[in-house]
C-alpha cells in the first residue's frame, strides 16, 4: 500500500479523466513539439489501455503531426498493416491486414480496437499524398521465418542469383523447422553448428550492394529495399535472441529490447522527419539503467530525454479474460476467415 505522502503526491499531481473529448489536453500541451511518445500497457490485450492509446495516438497524428506508430509486433506482420493504411497493398479491409499476426497471443493485435484504428489511419491517410502517409512498424523479432522469406522474396524480384546465395545461408536454419527454440536450444549447447557467420554474411552483402539493389527498386516498390535490409537484420539478431533464451532471461531480453531500440533508432535515421508513436508493454519502456535489464526502448533514448515522452497505463482493479492456447490458431477475438 503506498504511503499517505505518496498518496497526497499523486493526487495534487492528478488530472482526473472524464471521458470528455478535452480529457487529453494537458498531455498534448506537455508533449509539446517532442517527437517519440512511448505509450506503454500494464497487460496486453486490454481494451481499456488499448481504446485510450489510440485515442491519444489519434490526437497526436491529428494536431501533432505525428507520422508514424511503431508497435511490439513482429516487422513482416506490421508491414502489411502499414502497406494497407498507405494505399499500396493488396487487402481489402483492416481486417484482412491483420491477418499475418498469427503468433500466440493473436489477440494481442488482433483485436476491435487496433482493428478500429488501423481503419481509422486507412481513411486518414486518403487526404494526403503518398509520401506525407502516416507509417505502421513493427519493432519486435520473433519472425525469424517469415523475415527470411521476404528478405527471399525480395531478392527474387530483384536479384536471383543473389536470392540463391541467401537461400544457401539461410539453409543452415533447415534442420529445425519452424522451431526457433530447438534451433537456440541446440546451438546453445553445441549440438550443432551456429547459424551466425551465415546470417552476418547475408546482411554485410545486402548493406555492400545497397545502392546497386536499391538502383532496381524501379520493380518494387520504393521502400522495399529498406524493408528487406530491416528484414536481414532482423533475421541476425533473432537467431542472437534464440541463442540467448537458454543463457538467462536478462541476456536474452536485453538482445530483443536492443533489437527494438535499433529499429527505432533506424526509423528515425531513415525517415529524419518521422515523428513516432510506440506501443508496447510498460517493461520495455521504464528507464532501466539500474536494473540488468538496462536496454530498454526509452533508457537507450535517455540521454536525448527532453525529446522523449515515456507514458505507463495501468490500473488498480480489473477484470481478466482468459484465453486458451486455442487463440495460437490466428483467431484472435475477430476470428479468421
Amino acid at each position: 500500500m503506498p504511503s499517505e505522502s505518496i498518496l497526497s503526491a499523486i493526487n495534487r499531481a492528478a488530472v482526473p479523466l472524464t471521458f470528455s473529448p478535452h480529457d487529453y489536453d494537458p498531455l498534448l500541451e506537455w508533449i509539446g513539439d517532442r517527437g517519440l511518445v512511448l505509450i506503454g500497457e500494464a497487460s496486453h490485450g486490454t481494451h481499456d489501455f488499448y481504446r485510450e492509446r489510440a485515442l491519444i495516438t489519434r490526437r497526436l497524428i491529428e494536431e501533432k503531426g505525428f507520422n508514424a506508430v511503431a508497435i511490439e509486433g513482429d516487422w513482416p506482420d506490421a508491414s502489411r498493416v502499414h502497406r494497407f493504411v498507405r494505399g499500396v497493398g493488396e487487402d481489402y479491409s483492416a481486417r484482412d491486414a491483420l491477418g499475418n499476426f498469427l503468433r500466440f497471443p493473436a489477440w494481442m493485435w488482433r483485436n476491435l480496437d487496433v482493428l478500429a484504428f488501423v481503419d481509422w489511419l486507412y481513411r486518414f491517410n486518403q487526404n494526403f499524398a503518398l509520401p506525407e502517409r502516416v507509417g505502421f512498424y513493427g519493432l519486435d523479432l520473433y519472425s525469424l521465418h517469415a523475415s527470411i522469406r521476404a528478405v527471399l522474396n525480395y531478392l527474387e524480384k530483384v536479384d536471383p542469383e543473389g536470392a540463391q546465395r541467401a537461400r544457401h545461408r539461410y539453409a543452415c536454419f533447415d534442420h529445425f523447422g519452424e522451431d526457433t527454440q530447438a534451433y537456440g536450444y541446440a546451438a546453445s549447447f553445441g549440438l550443432t553448428k551456429d547459424c551466425e557467420d551465415e546470417v552476418v554474411a547475408q546482411l554485410i552483402e545486402m548493406r555492400r550492394r545497397s545502392a546497386d539493389l536499391a538502383s532496381r527498386d524501379g520493380r518494387v516498390e520504393p521502400d522495399d529495399y529498406l524493408f528487406a535490409e530491416q528484414n536481414a537484420r532482423l533475421v541476425l539478431n533473432a537467431e542472437r535472441y534464440y541463442r540467448a533464451m537458454f543463457e538467462g532471461r536478462a541476456e536474452s531480453w536485453n538482445v530483443r529490447d536492443e533489437h527494438m531500440a535499433d529499429t527505432l533508432m533506424w526509423l528515425r535515421q531513415t525517415r529524419p522527419t518521422t515523428k513516432i508513436v510506440v506501443w508496447a508493454h510498460n517493461s520495455h519502456l521504464g528507464n532501466a539503467h539500474a536494473t540488468e535489464m538496462s536496454a530498454r526502448l526509452s533508457a537507450t533514448m535517455w540521454p536525448s530525454g527532453s525529446t522523449v515522452i515515456p507514458l505507463g497505463a495501468r490500473t488498480g482493479r480489473s477484470r481478466v479474460t482468459n484465453v486458451s492456447r486455442h487463440a495460437s490458431s490466428g483467431r484472435g477475438l475477430f476470428g479468421r476467415e
